[in-house]
């Protein structure tokens, strides 16, 4: 008998009906020689701090540095403290009652490093010793399925993948326990929590987010021509940006007078743009973010649904391309598409014989190649599912199609003595993208059809006008520009031996980077605005404190994430990493909490309702340190969280500065004071109509 271990049920299910273990018996299926079962995620999680006989926060228990890590079956919160979680404590038992009564195990939890870390835990908390062997498959297709059953790999080839996951766990756990309890700490109140990719991240957006607000905006004008020829409408725009819109008005008066432009330089070029690669998990979400407005956890979270149901293979992927052995695949899945309604007109489009093979490369293949659709092609999907569907099957027409040939045409006029440049596309060779039929250029957007042109050529001035312009702020982050921050860290690093050691090298993973943004949200560091990624108050506060703190470093973590891949491909040691890490933990909790001094000054301020006790800053409220004086403050009003400046003229003077940007229950926003009365209650003063 072999026990096998799947993920999900899901997919155990689907393992078991091919193995013809149909007898179902509670948290496993039996038959055919085989007893197959699951694991719910991580089962199996290193122990927390009281698991250590270490109780609250204390700086004196500071750095913990667990020797060795104690695992845990998983817990959750229930009545402010953690306990095991019944569901899991029942599977595992399970699980262990299938071991024991088999001779192997078949692990088949999903092929990646934290699939792998889930049976490995669970393996080492039941200590158990029996030998077992791997599948590793990328799609859950039943000829995908047979396959790997036929060419099972023996356990110890993903001994790497193993103990990379391993010093990841471990990696996080001593970077966000000890800095989150030294922040914490350090604070004197409130929660806080840090991590070893999450607070790098938040950092990110913070200082990105500074960066636009305190962008000077500076204006500019520019004299715009329009022209015809050959019956071709076209503009012209300045060269010189003027700061003066009088000088700007001034060249405008003279251009028209003159009424002629002349083509002074002349370029033509051939732009060969060859297709896009196919999807690896990270461009997904960036692609869907842009388009579709999804989230990255909730594309992930659709994505795997689409595996589950075995209409793409493994989404967890950090690869966008694919083996040759996987080539004489894709002209199946191709022909499979004309199935799909919303697919039928494209797959006509394609090239059959002529399939661009950029997208094959073995060496580029990590873990698993990029996303595909399957050869089972959906007949009907939620909108959301078919949505995410159709995106990857045209990435997969688009990738196999001929390069895209274009005529790029930049000409210089001259009106008097300035210079007005022009700037033409013209398609010779569709190629990819008469796919979905997108002929615009992703960073110039549209670019205009020009007439053939010559130097010398004297064209009429039409309509001519002057244009005001800003200068642009960096853009704040939306999910799918942080995604590529994240993805491309290492380009942010100023160190030139350092940004090419780490040259496409990210922090965090395609597979955690969802739930790492995610966190974001969780711990209200940051929100949502439109598309925007914006961090809240509390956010720039934890930003604040440790801007120049090594928790904060993206050059030092993407280097942990090359460290991570050397292990798991067995070049590195990885208890030397554990070690160092080790190390870290101690120097980041010192820093943190040498804050304690400047952290824990705040505004010594009476309750304004008994006129006795002094106030408390927490995180969401301010109150009176009187339990028996009920006055409280919310600091968060109508959307927008009171600084402790807000705070302190609302006590001291009965009144806040102008606080803009408020939205009332309609969703309506409005400016207003917020004022106290000698009772301690506080109401709205609106600017120019004073009320409540």
């Amino acid at each position: 008998m072999k026990a096998v271990i799947a993920e999900k049920p899901s997919v155990a299910r689907e393992i078991a009906a091919l193995l013809g273990a149909t007898e179902k018996n509670e948290g496993y299926f039996e038959g055919g020689g085989y007893q197959v079962t699951w694991a719910l995620g991580h089962l199996v999680a290193l122990g927390m701090p009281e698991d250590y006989g270490i109780t609250g926060f204390r700086q004196e228990s500071l750095p913990i540095l667990p020797d060795p890590f104690v695992l845990t079956v998983r817990k959750v919160r229930k009545n402010k403290s953690y306990e095991p979680d019944t569901g899991a404590l029942k599977q595992l038992k399970v699980i262990d009652r299938v071991i024991k009564s088999c001779d192997s195990i078949i692990v088949a939890t999903d092929a990646g490093r934290e699939g792998e870390l889930i049976f490995r835990l669970i393996y080492q908390y039941l200590q158990c010793t029996k030998p077992f062997e791997r599948l590793w498959i990328s799609s859950l297709t039943e000829k995908a399925i047979k396959q790997g059953f036929e060419s099972l790999k023996p356990g110890s080839d993903f001994d790497g993948l193993y103990l990379a996951g391993q010093a990841r766990s471990r990696a996080d756990w001593l970077v966000g326990i000890n800095a989150s309890q030294a922040l914490t700490i350090a604070a004197g109140s409130g929660i806080y929590s840090l991590g070893r990719v999450q607070t790098p991240t938040l950092a990110l957006i913070c200082k990105r987010y500074q960066e636009n607000k305190n962008f000077s905006v500076q204006k500019y004008w520019q004299v715009q021509c329009l022209h015809r020829k050959e019956f071709i409408d076209f503009k012209s725009l300045s060269v010189t940006k003027w700061d003066d819109v009088r000088k700007a008005e001034e060249v405008l008066k003279a251009v028209t007078r003159t009424g002629i432009a002349t083509v002074g330089k002349l370029d033509h070029k051939t732009v060969t743009e060859q297709p896009p690669l196919l999807f690896d998990l990270t461009g997904l979400q960036k692609e869907a973010n842009k388009s579709l407005g999804f989230s990255a956890e909730e594309t992930l979270n659709i994505a795997q649904t689409l595996y589950e149901n075995k209409f793409i293979t493994y989404p967890r992927t950090g690869s966008r391309y694919i083996s040759d052995d996987l080539w004489p695949e894709i002209p199946l899945l191709v022909r499979a598409l004309e199935e799909k309604p919303s697919l039928k007109e494209a797959v006509k489009k394609v090239s059959w014989g002529h399939f661009n093979k950029r997208i094959v490369n073995d060496v580029k293949v990590t873990d698993h190649h990029a996303l595909l659709v399957t050869g089972k092609v959906p007949v009907e999907l939620p909108a959301k599912e078919n949505a995410i569907y159709d995106m990857i099957a045209f990435r997969l027409l688009e990738a196999v199609g001929q390069a895209c040939q274009k005529e790029i045409t930049d000409a210089t006029l001259q009106v008097l003595h300035y210079d007005f440049m022009i700037k033409g596309c013209q398609i010779v060779e569709a190629g990819w993208r008469s796919i979905k039929g997108s002929f615009t250029d992703e960073e110039n957007g549209p670019m205009e059809q020009l007439p053939e042109l010559h130097v010398g050529d004297e064209l009429k001035v039409g309509r001519a006008g002057v244009l005001e312009k800003k200068t642009k702020p960096p853009m704040l982050y939306t999910e799918a520009s942080l995604l590529s921050a994240m993805e491309n860290a290492g380009r942010e690093i100023e160190n030139d031996e350092e940004r090419k050691a780490l040259q496409g090298i990210g922090i965090g993973t395609p597979a955690t980077r969802a739930a790492i943004i995610e966190a974001l949200f969780t711990r209200e560091y940051i929100l949502r605005e439109k598309k925007s990624l914006i961090p809240t108050d509390k956010g720039l506060q934890v930003y604040h404190w440790i801007k120049d703190k090594k928790i904060a470093d993206v050059a030092m973590t993407a280097g942990w994430e090359l460290i991570l891949s050397k292990i798991e491909s067995n070049e590195v040691d990885a208890q030397i990493f554990e070690k160092d890490m080790g190390t870290y933990a101690g120097i980041i909790t010192r820093e943190l909490l040498a804050l304690t001094a400047t952290m824990q000054k705040q505004p010594d301020l009476l309750c304004p309702k008994c006129q006795k006790e002094h106030l408390l800053f927490r995180d969401k409220v301010v109150k009176c340190s009187n339990e028996s004086c009920n006055w409280i403050q919310f600091r968060n009003i109508c959307g927008i969280v009171l600084t402790i400046s807000d705070v302190e003229n609302l006590v001291a003077k009965g009144k806040t500065g102008l606080i803009k940007g408020m939205k009332s229950k309609a969703g309506k926003k409005f400016d207003a004071y917020i004022v106290l009365n000698n009772k301690g209650e506080t109401s709205f003063e609106f600017p120019s109509i004073k009320g409540k």
